[in-house]
């Protein structure tokens, strides 16, 4: 493929840019988009927090929320399994049917956007968690809105020798896992097969997810190694337990499917998602200290899922199982694309890195009928009413389209040392994103084109030894969607116009904090205390208002560039060694994230199929729904013998907002988790056992609760039309690993 042709030639031209030096100098560029090697928060000038592998093994989590949980800034939109969202700062957190989140997330070099807009990460498999916050477009591009979350997978020598893992627990979770690896002068490698399972709290709430992953290094030189890698997993999994109104919720929390009760059934169910990432990276240290790392990526999302609302059957007898779904939509994408880096020293005071991100990306997407149907039409203006139906057959296409994205983008990094305090970091990304659409039922076709610069602008002063202060500007960006440039012409329905001229939203980050180490009382303790201010413009949203029915009385509806958000606040955390047995995580933030422009909310009251009637808001102040202003965590590790390991936590939210509106207010909560774990030597192999409980004290509360018109089309807009998802509430899960 001509993007392949041209990242070869671009990666030697890279190479050729090499000058050897005598001396590597005594400051590095740290930034990388591709592996975590040159991490260092030293001189960093970015809010960033990174968590080794080790410590997510110690969680023996079933998802990483409870990992994320741990770190200031993050949020997670979070049902059943182990695929969440992801956002920072707020940002995205009112919107929740498969956008994007606004978060770039890589793994091991790789960007994982997954169709669904959750992301899928083996829990077992993680090397090292880096977050990058504020708008990270500088580095990784499109989306990159709030920041980043960089995962890079294990490798490395460690992994030699063998390890089994069972774990079970409560509503019939389980987990299998194997590894084994090998480590040898030149070489290492690994291969992992894991499955977790689980029944679920929820009626028809259960899940499976199957993985297999591996990797292996080559170390051609003493300068130079290659790495190549591999994860397939396949996930399937029902429904997550949504219920709707808080009567629901306190009645008959468990429900999914109850017949005839449309007060908890799911608008989409039956996922099956198979997920195949490829990579290889090669990487090059030179003789006046450069480094050059190229990595070349294939990322393959296939995902099928039942969608809709059937009312009745095609005999036009009313439909009484909310499991009759009308459509089947399939989808399959395929992300490929290299990465090349090369990183070095202009003098002792300065150090580079440039960039080169080429993209080749398709979309399909296929939407059939499930099943037949029927659809019956009431015209309230004829005296009497007259009825209509229409009928629907399995297997009809609705939809059947491809989109090829293109991904031209060019990156550098330059950072400078003035003195023994003070040093500057400058980044800038061009990118140059092409979008072609075509249909196979109209037959139409569309194009169209973006360019886009990012940058970040950032200084960090080393105060004494042991602490720095640091602030930065930087911007993040997402390029319109073909969907959202072209929706009248792609859905043709006379409600809605095509506006070719969106413009991307953007997002413009300050970020100033100290952060350092030191030794208080006995105490050794490393802290950051930072605060920060997202401006994000531009935010594209239809001008009917997100989420919100068509004002049928005024124009058509268009996405424009129509919205504004603020999202301010402080991001604390403290690690402390508090004695030899006793070590401690706090974490803290407080957010404030409101809306700057929402003049076009519009809720539709009473039955779309009847009479209704539509308020018009303009939400501007609004605080952004979902978004609690005060986030704490404090976990502690407690190890009475050596092998004993007693870990206590308190995660604890305040009220948050369930609606743009902000009628409803969710309370907050705190949940106490408890994780437990034995070493020891059984017959000479390294053996635990653990034990992990999630809300100790049985604690009543909702993962999830959001809103955003008359969910039951009563005429009232009132806490019965809020879609919640309960908390499964305490449970218990015990496992055994054994390494070899």
């Amino acid at each position: 493929m001509d993007i392949f042709r041209l990242s070869i030639i671009a990666s030697a031209l890279l190479v050729t840019t090499i000058n050897a030096q005598e001396d590597i100098g005594v400051i590095h560029v740290d930034s990388t988009t591709i592996d975590d090697k040159f991490e260092s928060k030293r001189d960093e000038v970015s809010s960033t927090t990174s968590i080794k592998g080790e410590k997510i093994d110690e969680k023996k989590a079933e998802n990483i929320q409870r990992t994320l949980q741990s770190i200031p800034g993050i949020t997670t939109e979070f049902t059943d399994g182990d695929s969440l969202k992801i956002h920072i700062r707020g940002v995205e957190n009112q919107v929740y049917m498969g956008e994007k989140p606004g978060v770039a997330v890589v793994i091991d070099g790789v960007p994982v956007f997954e169709r669904t807009g959750s992301v899928n990460i083996d829990m077992d498999n993680i090397e090292s968690v880096k977050v990058v916050k504020g708008g990270a477009s500088y580095l990784f591009g499109d989306d990159a809105l709030s920041g980043a979350i960089i995962i890079t997978t294990k490798k490395g020598a460690k992994n030699a020798g063998g390890k089994v893992e069972v774990e079970n627990g409560t509503y019939g979770y389980e987990k299998y896992l194997a590894k084994y690896g090998v480590s040898e002068e030149k070489y290492n490698a690994y291969l992992q097969a894991s499955q977790r399972k689980k029944d679920g709290y929820y009626e028809d709430g259960d899940y499976e997810a199957n993985y297999l992953n591996g990797k292996a290094q080559y170390y051609i030189d003493d300068t130079s190694d290659i790495t190549a890698g591999f994860e397939y997993s396949k996930r399937n999994k029902d429904s997550h337990g949504t219920v709707r109104g808080v009567t629901e919720a306190y009645e008959n929390p468990r429900s999914i499917w109850t017949p005839g009760n449309d007060r908890v059934r799911d608008y989409a169910s039956m996922f099956d998602v198979e997920l195949l990432k490829l990579f290889t990276t090669y990487s090059k240290e030179f003789k006046g200290g450069e480094n050059l790392m190229v990595n070349l990526y294939q990322y393959g999302d296939n995902t099928t899922f039942h969608s809709g609302f059937a009312d009745y059957n095609i005999d036009h007898t009313p439909n009484t199982d909310p499991k009759f779904k009308p459509n089947l939509n399939e989808y399959e994408q395929v992300q490929r694309g290299l990465k090349s880096e090369l990183r070095g020293n202009t003098s002792e005071n300065g150090a580079y890195m440039i960039g080169l991100d080429l993209r080749d990306n398709n979309y399909k997407n296929n939407v059939s009928y499930a099943v037949d149907w029927s659809k019956k039409s009431v015209n309230y203006k004829t005296k009497p009413p007259t009825t209509t139906w229409t009928d629907y057959y399995k297997g009809t296409e609705t939809s059947d389209d491809e989109t090829d994205e293109n991904v031209y983008a060019l990156y550098g990094e330059y950072k400078y040392k003035f003195n023994d305090k003070w040093s500057a970091t400058t980044n800038l990304r061009y990118d140059y994103i092409d979008l072609d659409y075509s249909s196979n039922i109209s037959a139409l076709q569309l194009d169209k084109s973006f360019d886009q610069l990012s940058y970040r602008a950032g200084a960090n002063y080393q105060i004494n030894d042991n602490a720095s202060m640091y602030a930065a500007f930087s911007t993040g960006f997402r390029a319109p969607s073909i969907e959202q440039l072209f929706a009248g012409s792609i859905r043709p329905d006379g409600k809605t116009d095509s506006n070719p001229n969106l413009k991307p939203e953007e997002t413009k980050s300050f970020d100033i904090g100290v952060r350092g180490k030191g030794d208080a009382f006995g105490v050794k303790h490393s802290y950051e205390i930072g605060l920060f201010r997202m401006d994000r413009d531009d935010y594209i949203m239809s001008s009917s208002g997100q989420y919100s029915s068509i004002d049928y009385g005024g124009d058509k509806a268009q996405y424009q560039n129509i919205g504004g958000m603020i999202s301010q606040g402080l991001e604390l955390s403290v690690q402390s060694e508090l004695t030899e047995q006793l070590s401690s995580h706090i974490a803290y933030t407080f957010i404030d994230a409101y809306f700057t422009q929402y003049d076009n909310f519009n809720l539709n009251l009473g039955s779309t199929y009847g009479s209704y009637v539509t308020e018009h808001y303009d939400l501007k102040g609004n605080n952004q729904p979902r978004v609690p202003k005060h986030h704490f965590n404090i976990a502690l590790d407690y190890k009475p013998t050596p092998g004993i390991t007693i870990s206590p936590e308190i995660d604890a939210i305040s009220p948050y907002y369930a609606d743009e509106l902000n009628r409803f207010k969710i309370p907050g909560h705190a949940v106490v988790n408890l994780n437990l774990d034995y070493k020891t030597q059984i017959y000479g192999y390294n053996t635990s056992f653990y034990a992990r409980v999630d809300n100790l004290l049985d604690k009543t509360y909702y993962n999830n609760a959001r809103v955003s018109g008359d969910g039951d089309n009563d005429g009232d807009y009132d806490k019965e039309d809020i879609s919640i998802t309960v908390n499964e509430g305490r449970t218990i899960n015990f496992g055994i690993q054994v390494k070899f």
